[in-house]
């Protein structure tokens, strides 16, 4: 677990200059000097230890004379050393400012740079006043002196772990509180070493480290390291930004290291906890059968994924303005642009939406996609990229296209049959004022009306028998095919696609034959007059249940019945309606929870009826009956369709049944004279309301 050499991202720069502003507050000036022009620059603080001001640069001459007379040679030889190739590329100074000045102590420390030929060339560092006895610091020495207790204390503060270890063991000489609370450790560890206080850094590389930095005096710095440290007893994992920096005597000779570092733990967690995001979304797009592209705003280029160019035809994932444009119809091509161009328009949206067709340019095949994207912004603000989806929905329009012009066809249809009952109406319209001219035509039109009844009863007898026939002999053909599919079954037992497609005619089979039987009870219904005869609730649900019990048991469902009342009514159209509401209820459950049906009822006023509620027969008073259940429930805009034949709102992938069941229920509400409504949310269950006049 090596560090790498590299440039110390943005939170390390921002300690960094943390760390400046606390040496400035420390007293500490920066200063620099070019062995070209042998000229010194340094700060305002630099030139107040020497007792200047506004003298921003001057020459190495002039800072001799600054320096007292009995440590000026000194100075001046360690400075000159400094210009052989040979000699240690680092300064440690210790000397008095010239008495008129104000003579005081000041200890300079400098870094040289040296050029191709390890000449140095330029020399910088920092000085700072030294208060109290001047000597040396040894290396088994606190490496502060007490000129430099005002910097301890403000690093000993710092936010971000400092410590400093001296000699080839690694002493610990000092430890901020910061770099404490790093390892887990009290003031004790200061005098140990630091492999007996962090041992489990053994095989993690920074001995070796540390063991470098001081046996060669280059600095190494880690970016993004993993250290595992002992905390409490357990082994724990954190990430670092940390340098080891050598430490150097009056002699020029490294005497310890300097550890300074940043945790970055949560960063990288976040990092790595994106780079999951990211896969979850990728893994996601893959599984939409999403293609994903984006436009380069700063350079006009595209890129697309593997699924976008296969639709293009493109050999390469970036293409430019042209080249992108080109797969686009002529026809569609500038509305494309303009919609490009307005949502990467400074202060616009940013969104970006369109559907067209595209034209593979290899194939010439042509698809139409829904490509969607959003523009993102630099740190300037400006628009930056482009980046969005694109869906294949070739198919989908194919199919609205083919519904469209069926829905035109069957509009023509029914306005020809309107004007057909138009013309027949106005017909009527004159046989009525004849019938009322004449009293005999009255009575024969009576007579007609009797005579047209008896025919409608003995068709609606003949309808009913015909249904009844046309439902046997068509059920007699699917029972044929199922027993024929089941004998196939038996010779192709040992599997493969032949067993596959039989049980698919099965599947088929038996939804046309429960398809029949729906038919038929809505023909029935429909046809069939009610027998008003006192009809107990209470005892009609008992016995739907009774016929439901397997389907109860199945699903776990638990079903509570309040007081039902006695209606007037066709026991057998009621049975129908309570056990299609009570089916569906159990059918469209949700997968996280057992149903949860309630069967209540309540009178309601006239007055009180909801404004949507019209009955098809009016009445002073109306029994309220709910069916409430837990289920998927559904959005309430679908209200009116859900009540008519064929109409489902979810596939018959996700939910068996063939679109008839509630469409039987509003014809048996409809002929008791009463209405039938639902409220539902998604997610929330639904509640059918049947109102029957009292």
């Amino acid at each position: 677990m090596a560090g790498e050499h590299k440039p110390f991202d943005q939170n390390t720069n921002a300690e960094l200059e943390r760390l400046q502003n606390t040496l400035l507050n420390a007293g500490i000036g920066t200063w620099e000097l070019d062995f070209d022009q042998w000229l010194i620059k340094w700060d305002d603080q630099c030139q107040a230890l020497f007792g200047l001001s506004d003298n921003k640069t001057i020459t190495y001459e002039q800072l001799l004379v600054l320096i007292h007379p009995d440590d000026r040679q000194q100075v001046d030889e360690s400075f000159q050393r400094l210009t052989v190739a040979s000699s240690t590329a680092n300064l440690t100074l210790r000397f008095r400012t010239n008495e008129t000045t104000g003579e005081q102590w000041i200890r300079m420390i400098g870094k040289a740079k040296a050029n191709p030929d390890n000449a140095p060339m330029q020399l910088s560092g920092v000085a700072l006043a030294i208060v109290g006895e001047h000597r040396r610091p040894q290396p088994a020495d606190n490496p502060f002196s007490e000129g430099e207790a005002k910097l301890r204390s403000l690093i000993e503060s710092a936010p971000f772990p400092i410590g400093v270890y001296s000699g080839p063991e690694m002493t610990i000489q000092f430890a901020n509180q910061s770099i404490l609370d790093v390892w887990g450790k009290g003031n004790d560890v200061i005098g140990k070493k630091y492999s007996d206080i962090l041992p489990e850094l053994s095989n993690q590389l920074i001995y070796d480290q540390l063991d470098r930095v001081y046996r060669t005096g280059i600095a190494f710095h880690a970016r993004n390291q993993r250290v595992d440290i002992v905390i409490a007893g357990r082994l724990q994992s954190f990430y670092f930004n940390y340098s080891f920096t050598p430490l150097y005597d009056a002699d020029g000779q490294v005497y310890g290291v300097m550890n300074t570092a940043a945790e970055i733990t949560d960063l990288i967690r976040a990092k790595q906890d994106l780079e999951k995001s990211e896969k979850n979304l990728r893994g996601a797009i893959e599984l939409a059968e999403l293609a994903t592209w984006s436009l380069d705003i700063q350079t006009n280029t595209f890129h697309y994924s593997d699924r976008f160019m296969d639709w293009l035809g493109f050999s390469n994932d970036t293409a430019d303005l042209d080249e992108a444009y080109n797969p686009l119809p002529i026809d569609f091509r500038d509305a494309v642009v303009s919609a490009i161009n307005l949502a990467i328009q400074p202060g616009s949206s940013g969104h970006y939406e369109n559907e067209h067709p595209i034209i593979n340019r290899l194939t010439n095949r042509t698809r139409i996609i829904h490509a969607q994207a959003q523009v993102f912004y630099d740190a300037k603000g400006q628009p930056a990229l482009l980046s969005g989806t694109a869906q294949d929905v070739t198919m989908q329009r194919h199919v609205q296209l083919a519904l469209e012009q069926l829905v035109q066809e069957r509009t023509e249809e029914l306005e020809a049959t309107n004007e057909e009952l138009s013309a027949t109406n106005e017909e009527l319209a004159a046989s009525n004022e004849e019938l009322t001219a004449s009293s005999e035509e009255i009575v024969a039109a009576n007579e007609q009306l009797e005579e047209s009844n008896q025919n409608l009863t003995r068709s609606n007898q003949n309808l009913e028998q015909f249904a009844y026939i046309a439902s046997h002999d068509l059920q007699e053909p699917l029972r044929k095919i199922q027993q024929f599919c089941d004998l196939l079954k038996t010779r192709f037992a040992t599997g493969g696609e032949e067993l596959i497609y039989i049980d698919r005619m099965q599947i088929a089979a038996g939804r046309m034959s429960l398809l029949i039987r729906d038919l038929l009870t809505f023909s029935r219904i429909s046809i069939r007059q009610v027998t008003a005869t006192p009809v107990a609730l209470d005892h009609l649900v008992k016995d739907v249940l009774e016929n439901l019990s397997v389907a109860i048991d199945e699903s776990q469902a638990v079903v509570q019945v309040g007081i039902l009342p006695v209606v007037p009514g066709d026991d057998l159209q009621l049975n129908q309606l309570v056990q299609n509401l009570l089916s569906n209820a159990l059918k469209f459950r949700r997968t996280d929870r057992n149903p949860h049906i309630q069967i209540n009822a309540t009178d309601v006023l006239a007055s009180e009826l909801p404004p949507a509620v019209k009955p098809a027969r009016q009445a002073d008073a109306y029994y309220r009956i709910d069916v409430t259940d837990n289920g998927i429930g559904f959005e309430e805009k679908y209200l009116d369709r859900i009540f008519q034949v064929f109409q489902r709102l979810h596939g018959r992938n996700e939910f068996a049944g063939t679109g008839v069941g509630l469409a039987i229920c509003q014809k048996v509400v409809t002929n008791h004279g009463g209405a039938i409504t639902a409220s539902s949310r998604p997610g929330q269950g639904t509640t059918f309301s049947v109102y029957l006049p009292i």
